[in-house]
């Protein structure tokens, strides 16, 4: 005779039988490749493998670039499960290269768009768990002992106050700076967006080689302001460091992702993963202190403090700009490229320059001379000036010498060092023009 309990258990055991008959079980270890710190990764891992028993999570830490490229060197004895970034456009990438798989989620109460971007690749090769803006944080503590002012737009950084305490990582090594400097290019426009770039890196004290070394720098008060994504100032707020940030007037916010790899060793606990980050209990974990990145679920924020940002309900996510991540897919090569050889590799040259013409405003606001104020303008516009426009930075033939065949490396090397030649001359031609200028306004 069977008790109620035996019952229960027997029709438990049918139903497990007839689930694992269907469809495998997770277990054993699931490899994901990332760009997200420790402080981001620790967390979630110890979230899952607790509501996934028998499931271990290995990390790999790669940036963006660096782990598009891992993908692609590894796929014919592929062991990754899953990868994980904020990029939209390196997902493109892969996507475009059928390195990720197709997955429908069963995960629910997740709109369609967050702002005005789709939170998921329509055809089902990634799926957005949290949403991200690009802005500017500060050290309240380091802006009050050297008197300096709240930055409102990325245009503020440019001012001659901010001179030597600015600090960004460079988007040839970082996914989120990348999508900073588009979201900047996309917002003004290819040619003012630049010219905003380059007078903003006028002032920088540093360009690192992680996103996540720029925040350190600003809590630590090494440098006052960097250039980040949100949640590393958030989750330095929360953590009691005395930061503030701002979500410029031209940004975005854009889901950061997770995708299961084409070929998959674990795609059953790849599969379990992608569940985990997108339940309810997933999305919680974004609220935690250490990580304070935005859930893509909006009923999760009713467990987040009044004055954790909303994306769902914050009229100033509404009024960001639609990123078109097509376009930035197609010239990110170009986009990095030039970045590093206007910016990062003539960071002396263009910082002497600006330094230059700082001193020039400086006496035209004392003592008002049309001649001066002229020649400071040729030497701004001498070094806003790009070497390649809009549409052929686009083109396929400069993003086939960066993603081509056997001519690629010859042809590479030959834009990149013409971009460095360009900026070389107009930067020294400003250089010219900005003492002259110094000399008439005196």
């Amino acid at each position: 005779m069977f008790t109620r309990r035996a019952v229960l258990a027997a029709t438990f055991g049918l139903v497990a039988a007839v689930s694992s008959a269907s469809a495998q079980a997770p277990s054993g270890k699931v490899t994901v490749v990332t760009s997200f710190s420790k402080d981001v990764t620790d967390p979630i891992k110890k979230a899952f493998e607790k509501a996934v028993p028998g499931v271990s999570l290995e990390v790999q830490n790669r940036n963006t670039n660096a782990g598009v490229k891992f993908l692609e060197e590894t796929k014919a004895n592929n062991q990754v499960d899953l990868f994980w970034a904020s990029a939209p456009d390196a997902f493109e990438v892969l996507k475009g290269k059928q390195l990720l798989m197709q997955y429908k989620p069963k995960a629910t109460g997740i709109p369609e768009k967050i702002g005005s971007y789709p939170i998921n690749d329509p055809q089902g090769y990634y799926f957005g768990f949290a949403a991200s803006g690009y802005g500017i944080m500060w050290n309240e503590r380091y802006a009050k002992a050297n008197k300096l002012p709240e930055p409102k737009d990325w245009e503020d950084l440019a001012r001659p106050v901010f001179y030597d305490h600015v600090s960004i990582a460079s988007p040839a090594r970082s996914g989120t700076t990348h999508l900073t400097i588009e979201t900047i290019l996309q917002g003004e426009g290819w040619d003012k967006g630049w010219r905003t770039i380059k007078a903003m890196a006028g002032n920088f004290n540093s360009i690192t080689e992680r996103s996540f070394g720029v925040p350190e720098a600003v809590n630590s008060g090494q440098v006052g302001y960097g250039i980040v994504i949100d949640f590393f100032a958030f989750s330095a707020q929360a953590s009691g460091f005395p930061v503030k940030f701002v979500y410029p007037t031209v940004t975005t916010v854009v889901p950061a992702n997770v995708g299961i790899v084409a070929n998959a060793p674990n795609k059953a606990g790849a599969e379990a993963f992608v569940e985990f980050l997108l339940s309810p209990a997933g999305q919680e974990v974004l609220l935690e202190p250490s990580i304070r990145r935005l859930p893509i679920n909006p009923a999760v924020y009713a467990k987040a403090g009044p004055d954790y940002p909303n994306p769902f309900t914050d009229p100033r996510f509404q009024k960001m700009i639609g990123f078109d991540v097509d376009k930035s897919e197609g010239r990110t090569a170009a986009v990095d490229t030039l970045f590093d050889q206007l910016i990062s590799f003539q960071l002396d040259a263009l910082k002497g320059v600006t330094k230059a013409l700082h001193e020039v405003d400086a006496a035209l606001a004392r003592k008002p001379n049309p001649q001066a104020k002229a020649l400071a303008d040729e030497a701004r516009d001498l070094i806003a000036a790009m070497p390649v426009s809009e549409a052929q930075a686009s083109s396929a033939e400069v993003k086939g010498a960066f993603t081509g065949g056997k001519q690629k490396g010859a042809r590479q090397a030959e834009l990149e060092s013409q971009w460095a030649n360009f900026a070389r001359e107009h930067y020294a031609k400003a250089k010219s023009k900005a003492e002259e200028a110094l000399k008439a306004a005196r």
